[in-house]
Protein backbone atom coordinates (compact mmCIF):
# COMPACT_ATOMS: atom_id res chain seq x y z
CA UNK A 1 0.00 0.00 0.00
CA UNK A 2 1.39 3.15 -0.81
CA UNK A 3 1.11 6.51 1.28
CA UNK A 4 -1.33 9.80 1.09
CA UNK A 5 1.86 11.33 -0.06
CA UNK A 6 2.71 8.85 -2.55
CA UNK A 7 -0.52 8.53 -4.10
CA UNK A 8 -0.70 12.34 -4.47
CA UNK A 9 2.09 12.44 -6.50
CA UNK A 10 0.80 9.56 -8.22
CA UNK A 11 -2.53 11.24 -9.25
CA UNK A 12 -0.28 14.48 -10.32
CA UNK A 13 1.33 12.41 -13.00
CA UNK A 14 -1.58 10.46 -14.14
CA UNK A 15 -3.32 13.91 -14.60
CA UNK A 16 -0.39 15.21 -16.54
CA UNK A 17 0.48 12.56 -18.57
CA UNK A 18 -3.28 11.90 -19.16
CA UNK A 19 -4.06 15.43 -19.97
CA UNK A 20 -1.40 15.78 -22.91
CA UNK A 21 -2.40 12.38 -24.35
CA UNK A 22 -6.13 13.58 -24.23
CA UNK A 23 -5.51 15.70 -27.71
CA UNK A 24 -4.58 12.38 -30.05
CA UNK A 25 -7.92 10.71 -29.27
CA UNK A 26 -9.47 10.20 -32.81
CA UNK A 27 -13.00 9.04 -31.19
CA UNK A 28 -15.77 11.03 -32.78
CA UNK A 29 -17.51 10.68 -28.97
CA UNK A 30 -15.05 12.86 -27.65
CA UNK A 31 -16.03 16.28 -28.71
CA UNK A 32 -15.15 19.72 -27.67
CA UNK A 33 -12.84 20.50 -25.56
CA UNK A 34 -11.98 17.75 -22.86
CA UNK A 35 -10.13 18.62 -19.50
CA UNK A 36 -9.38 16.53 -16.49
CA UNK A 37 -10.50 17.83 -13.46
CA UNK A 38 -9.28 15.45 -10.81
CA UNK A 39 -8.35 11.99 -10.58
CA UNK A 40 -8.46 9.74 -7.57
CA UNK A 41 -6.13 6.37 -7.38
CA UNK A 42 -7.25 3.74 -4.68
CA UNK A 43 -4.27 2.97 -1.43
CA UNK A 44 -3.57 -0.54 -3.68
CA UNK A 45 -3.41 1.52 -7.01
CA UNK A 46 -6.28 -1.17 -8.63
CA UNK A 47 -8.25 1.30 -9.76
CA UNK A 48 -7.99 5.54 -10.91
CA UNK A 49 -10.88 7.57 -11.31
CA UNK A 50 -10.84 10.34 -13.55
CA UNK A 51 -13.04 13.20 -13.52
CA UNK A 52 -13.55 14.98 -16.91
CA UNK A 53 -15.18 17.65 -18.55
CA UNK A 54 -16.08 18.77 -21.56
CA UNK A 55 -17.11 22.41 -22.96
CA UNK A 56 -18.63 22.45 -26.29
CA UNK A 57 -19.98 18.81 -27.44
CA UNK A 58 -21.60 15.88 -26.83
CA UNK A 59 -23.57 14.34 -23.84
CA UNK A 60 -21.65 13.12 -20.57
CA UNK A 61 -22.62 9.60 -21.24
CA UNK A 62 -21.21 9.69 -24.83
CA UNK A 63 -18.22 11.03 -24.01
CA UNK A 64 -17.73 8.15 -20.67
CA UNK A 65 -18.49 5.59 -23.22
CA UNK A 66 -15.69 7.29 -25.78
CA UNK A 67 -12.90 7.63 -22.78
CA UNK A 68 -13.81 3.96 -21.76
CA UNK A 69 -13.02 2.63 -24.67
CA UNK A 70 -9.55 4.36 -25.21
CA UNK A 71 -8.42 3.49 -21.82
CA UNK A 72 -7.07 0.52 -23.04
CA UNK A 73 -4.61 2.94 -25.59
CA UNK A 74 -3.93 4.92 -22.38
CA UNK A 75 -3.59 3.18 -20.02
CA UNK A 76 -0.83 1.98 -22.63
CA UNK A 77 0.62 5.03 -22.88
CA UNK A 78 0.70 5.43 -19.15
CA UNK A 79 2.88 2.70 -18.82
CA UNK A 80 5.36 4.54 -21.18
CA UNK A 81 5.43 7.49 -19.35
CA UNK A 82 5.11 6.67 -15.57
CA UNK A 83 7.24 4.22 -14.18
CA UNK A 84 4.95 1.85 -11.87
CA UNK A 85 5.17 -1.60 -11.49
CA UNK A 86 1.50 -2.24 -11.39
CA UNK A 87 -0.84 0.77 -13.29
CA UNK A 88 -4.58 0.60 -12.01
CA UNK A 89 -7.34 0.50 -14.26
CA UNK A 90 -8.70 3.56 -15.85
CA UNK A 91 -12.39 4.23 -15.32
CA UNK A 92 -13.81 8.09 -16.63
CA UNK A 93 -16.37 10.09 -14.53
CA UNK A 94 -17.75 12.78 -16.26
CA UNK A 95 -17.94 15.79 -14.15
CA UNK A 96 -20.77 19.13 -14.79
CA UNK A 97 -18.75 21.01 -12.19
CA UNK A 98 -17.33 23.57 -14.91
CA UNK A 99 -20.87 23.93 -16.41
CA UNK A 100 -22.53 24.61 -13.23
CA UNK A 101 -19.81 27.26 -12.48
CA UNK A 102 -20.09 29.16 -15.75
CA UNK A 103 -23.57 28.71 -15.20
CA UNK A 104 -23.67 30.30 -11.63
CA UNK A 105 -21.38 32.76 -12.61
CA UNK A 106 -23.86 33.62 -15.90
CA UNK A 107 -26.93 34.56 -12.65
CA UNK A 108 -24.47 36.17 -10.68
CA UNK A 109 -23.15 38.76 -13.51
CA UNK A 110 -27.24 39.11 -14.50
CA UNK A 111 -28.03 39.74 -10.80
CA UNK A 112 -25.23 42.42 -11.20
CA UNK A 113 -25.84 44.22 -14.31
CA UNK A 114 -29.45 44.44 -13.02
Amino acid sequence: MASANRIGQINGEILRALSSLLPSLKDPRIQGLVSIVRVDTTNDLSLCRVYVSSMGGGDRKTLERGLQSASGYLRRELGRVLSLRHLPELEFIADGSIQEGARILGILNEITDS
